[in-house]
């Protein structure tokens, strides 16, 4: 996973790319997966879609009208409206998250740019009523609770989860041997950097564990500064050791083979995926569900990547996407669906990907997924791989993030729970406490037993407590390069 690996992330799209769909096959549905358009900076919160950001996802929007969605669109989908949206049809979800949620709303204004006369009215008396904005489509982002909320202003990778057990397993990367190799052998080039960063980072900060966010703020300025703080030091060899950086401490909190616990979003996104692919093919005949897309941050797309073993299919996995990069799953066949949907074994699934925004004319390039070798895979082993590294119910949620308050607290294990459950929080088995709870729950016990003899003393004594005032607490700064690594 290393600097080689993610050296090549620039090549990805230099590779040869090629029309990957058949003219005879039929496309049933497809779901994209979408990273926002460029922002602001995460160390000057909060994160702003800018101007080019938005022209980044409308132009991506745009794209994928003319493969899917025009009536001249290369890869039509099935059924799909081409003109005036049928919101059965599509499905556009985002966290709560400015930068996700303004990206998706770009996004949909070039997927159905507005209607013009085509939506406009008559009414009984006969006036004509024309659409304001010249027939402005209005299609809602829904919410998706996928732990991205606020993800744009958090400078750590988990800051926006809430499931406990992806953050702990995603603390447990600064104690790994690579990432302790990586902050000694790396100091010395940040603390070269001090002059660049010294505004908005301490010299105690400027280190590989802000490897993500010094490499963000950089990027952001070169992008949009006019002037930057000794940008003599800014060369192209200092510029790409940044960004390999990054890669490898962003992938080490976002994946994890012998620990997938820390891979929850991408688990979620794969339980997403596979519900919305599975609705198209049951709701054909409705011509329903045809077209889903959700916005979300890099670090989902770390952790698919992991789980669905990409990164066998290109060492560019292990890179951060772009801005405004995508994975896109379509849902094919080649049966003849004039009589009604193909059978499931008829059906296949064929994944694409398409890093950043250099040139919003490319096609996305196929990958095989799981480790195959093919580019397409059969609906039956899509569902079977798919399940193996999804979680797809609220329960199942609770129980593999140890989490039993709030919405979990319905799957709150009884107190007759065998504590031999206990401990794993990677199987999606039954609910349990863990360790750490049982540890707390034991300290509140002796806790109690204390308080207990204290006031029996106090009483056989004849004494009594008098009330004082409480000292005010010192606060704490919150922010990069604090001792938590990654907070709900």
């Amino acid at each position: 996973m290393g600097f080689k690996s993610a050296a090549f992330l620039s090549s990805l799209l230099a590779l040869p790319l090629t029309t990957v769909a058949q003219s005879s096959e039929t496309v049933l549905g497809v779901y994209i997966f979408h990273r926002h358009g460029d922002r602001t900076a995460k160390a000057t919160p909060p994160a702003n879609l800018t101007d080019l950001g938005y022209r980044e996802v409308y132009e991506r929007g745009q794209y994928y009208r003319s493969r899917y969605v025009a009536s001249d669109a290369t890869n039509p989908i099935s059924g799909l409206n081409t003109d005036v949206v049928r919101l059965a049809q599509l499905a556009v979800t985002a966290p709560v998250d400015n930068v996700l949620q303004s990206s998706a709303a770009g996004f949909v204004q070039g997927l159905y740019p507005a209607a013009g006369n085509a939506a406009s009215q008559t009414l009984r008396n006969g006036t004509s009523v024309e659409p304001p904005l010249g027939g402005f489509q209005i299609i809602p982002i829904n919410i998706v609770s996928n732990g991205g909320a606020g993800s744009e202003d958090n400078g750590w990778l988990q800051d926006a989860s809430s499931c406990a057990n992806a953050e702990t397993s995603s603390n447990n990367y600064f104690n790994s041997a690579q990432y302790q190799s990586l902050l000694k052998s790396t100091q010395s080039f940040y603390d070269r950097l001090d002059p660049v960063v010294n505004g908005s980072f301490s010299a105690a900060q400027t280190s590989f564990k802000n490897a993500y966010t010094i490499f963000d703020l950089i990027n952001v300025a070169e992008i949009h500064n006019r002037t930057i703080n000794s940008s003599n030091l800014l060369d192209t060899p200092t510029l790409f050791q940044l960004r390999t950086l990054a890669d490898s401490h962003e992938y080490g909190l976002a994946y994890n083979a012998s620990d997938d616990m820390r891979a929850i979003a991408g688990m979620q996104l794969a339980g997403e995926i596979l519900d919305y692919l599975n609705s198209s093919i049951t709701s054909f005949a409705k011509h329903n569900n045809k077209l889903g897309i959700q916005f979300g941050a890099y670090g989902t797309f770390f952790s698919f990547f992991g789980l669905a073993n990409l990164t066998e299919a290109s060492p560019n996995f292990f890179g951060v996407p772009d801005y405004a990069s995508s994975m896109v799953f379509e849902l094919v066949t080649t049966a003849d669906v004039s009589k009604g949907a193909p059978s499931q074994d008829q059906i296949n699934v064929r994944f694409l990907y398409h890093n950043g925004t250099s040139d919003n004319k490319t096609e996305p390039t196929a990958f095989p997924l799981f480790g195959q070798k093919s580019e397409t895979v059969s609906w039956p082993d899509f569902v079977s791989n798919m399940s193996g590294i999804s979680v797809t119910t609220t329960q199942e949620w609770c129980t593999k993030c140890g989490n039993f308050t709030g919405t979990c607290a319905a799957f709150a294990p009884s107190s007759g729970s065998s504590s031999s459950d206990s401990g794993s929080s990677s199987s999606g088995g039954g609910s349990h406490i863990s360790t750490a709870v049982g540890g707390v729950i034991g300290a509140m016990v002796t806790l109690g037993v204390i308080l207990g003899v204290e006031a029996l003393i106090l009483l056989l004594g004849g004494l009594r407590l008098v009330s004082k005032s409480r000292l005010a607490g010192a606060g704490v700064p919150n922010g990069a390069g604090t001792g938590a690594a990654v907070k709900a």
